[in-house]
């Protein structure tokens, strides 16, 4: 089933032989609202992103979502093709000419920062680079809904913060409905309109905390340091 624009999980369950990864696990994402979902190492959060993108099946309860396309932790960008025609891979896939996949990448690199880069390898891009175009890939995909697994995880602090100030401008200006899994609290905090909390596993949310702080928002502000207080406290 879809919802329009966004999602609704009502009491998922999901196991793997004897472990149980997801219980009674509820959760609804508003059309483009940005959803952060945080816990411990193994709770199900990457496998509640890939049910959502129907790449698993639940074994219980009811997943209504429109079409969602996943972006891992890793860009799996294609080392022979270019930059511009990695971004583009996703409407290659769907059936259209390479010089069609093109054109509506191409615009993006420029909105993006990427200009000048179109035709270069994946080797010759820096790792902020990368996730780029691995996000205009998955932008490219046409899909309303995103889900982000630890989409900056793998790059070093500074370009961390530099590529979620890139995000929030993205999501600006090309407003998509969006889960983002990620381990950084604060990560969760400075992106997402609410922070989900899940348990260890069995996976379920746990606490559900809005974010009423106006975007571009700084790590450092007293509010936000206060809210990552509080995820902290509910993961423990």
């Amino acid at each position: 089933m879809h919802v329009d624009g966004g999602v609704q999980l009502t009491r998922i369950q999901r196991a793997f032989g004897p472990v149980t990864a997801l219980a009674d696990l509820s959760l609804s994402v508003a059309p483009r609202e940005v959803v952060a979902v945080v816990g411990p190492s193994g709770c199900g959060k990457s496998t509640l992103l890939e049910i959502v993108c129907g790449l698993q099946r639940p074994d219980g309860g009811e997943c209504e979502t429109a079409p969602a396309v996943l972006m891992p932790q890793r860009d799996s960008l294609l080392p022979w093709l270019s930059a511009i025609d990695n971004a583009g891979l996703a409407r290659r896939v769907a059936g259209e000419r390479r010089e069609a996949a093109r054109a509506k990448a191409r615009p993006l690199f420029e909105h993006f920062g990427l200009s000048g880069f179109e035709d270069s390898r994946v080797n010759e891009l820096s790792g902020g680079m990368r996730q780029r175009v691995a996000f205009l890939r998955t932008l490219l995909s046409g899909k309303p809904v995103l889900c982000l697994d630890e989409p900056f995880g793998a790059l070093d602090a500074i370009t961390r913060a530099e590529m979620q100030a890139w995000l929030t401008g993205a999501l600006a200006e090309q407003p998509r409905t969006v889960l983002l899994v990620t381990h950084d609290v604060e990560e969760a905090c400075v992106l997402a309109d609410r922070v989900c909390v899940m348990s260890p596993r069995p996976g379920r949310i746990v606490a559900e905390l809005p974010v009423g702080l106006p975007r571009p928002r700084r790590a450092t502000d007293p509010e936000l340091v206060a809210l990552r207080e509080r995820a902290l406290e509910a993961l423990r």
